[in-house]
């Protein structure tokens, strides 16, 4: 490793341990996550913790019963929400509705605010979930969740330092498109001597959160250098991440100079434009749906 990777790291490290006391989940999210993860675990013992804390309850519901979903009736029992999401989409809303929280920093600079961020964040995780439905390959839970993530790293950066975060936002500037004059990832290097990646891997350690959210929140802008095992999550994340970044009421696309998608990311999701196209219309299709599934 060398001098700069170091420092770095220890840099990150630290700032981690400073927000440590703001960026925790609570105590109900935890136990959600230690119980989906334990293969003995059954949907009665989740309806247990989740029926103890009405407003994660409320939220199940309102998810359960939206036409991003689209099942159908209204579901007005947990138990048969839990049933009919599954352990592991009931875990994600879990971890977005704590997660909302921190996303609750308001106005940062005219342009940008904390909300803005989270209604992207949602935007990506709707979008990874078409795209892995599209693909059929079996990660529309995880890929949901890596979606929300994705950027948590500039939250981290906010809680850390305001000061600097506003000094990138002021620094990179915008066209009359509102497309940035300058890479967010090279003026977050200038200011904190790490970008959001950076951060948002270290946070998802910090959580313990399973490997493949780490590579995606580290690699989300350059997931071919993502270990090549690995690195589905992070090119689904990636390509939603642009996609939403085109849409003409994106909320947010400070880090995003261009929107253009890699050919080598369509060729490791084995994607044709077509596909890709037909995931711009459904995405486009559910936006309204979407904005207000997670609301912060």
């Amino acid at each position: 490793m060398d001098t700069n990777t170091q420092n770095r790291d220890q840099l990150v490290s630290s700032a981690i341990r400073e927000i440590s006391h703001i960026a925790t989940l609570p105590e109900v999210t935890l136990k959600i996550i230690e119980l989906v993860e334990d293969p003995k675990s059954t949907a009665t013992d989740l309806h247990k913790v989740i029926a103890g804390d009405p407003a994660l309850s409320s939220r199940i519901l309102k998810v359960v019963n939206s036409s991003f979903y689209g099942l159908p009736g209204q579901i007005a029992s947990i138990n048969r929400a839990i049933v009919l999401l599954g352990l592991n989409a009931v875990k994600n809303i879990a971890i977005a509705a704590s997660l909302a929280k921190l996303f609750r920093g308001g106005d940062v600079t005219a342009r940008f605010s904390a909300k803005s961020l989270w209604d992207h964040s949602n935007a990506c995780a709707a979008t990874c979930k078409i795209i892995t439905d599209v693909l059929k390959i079996g990660l529309s839970d995880e890929a949901f969740l890596a979606g929300l993530m994705h950027d948590i790293g500039v939250m981290v950066e906010m809680q850390y330092d305001r000061q600097k975060l506003i000094q990138v936002v002021e620094s990179i500037g915008v066209n009359s498109q509102g497309v940035p004059l300058i890479d967010m990832l090279e003026a977050e290097e200038q200011a904190f001597g790490a970008n959001h990646q950076h951060f948002g891997s270290a946070l998802c350690e910090k959580w313990k959160f399973p490997r493949c959210l780490s590579l995606v929140t580290g690699h989300h802008h350059n997931p071919l250098g993502a270990d090549p095992a690995a690195n589905t999550l992070p090119c689904v994340v990636y390509l939603a991440d642009r996609i939403v970044g085109t849409a003409g009421n994106s909320p947010y696309r400070m880090d995003l100079i261009s929107t253009e998608i890699e050919r080598g990311v369509l060729d490791v999701l084995k994607l044709t434009d077509e596909q890709v196209q037909n995931i711009r219309k459904r995405f486009e299709e559910s936006a309204k749906d979407v904005s207000s599934l997670l609301a912060a």
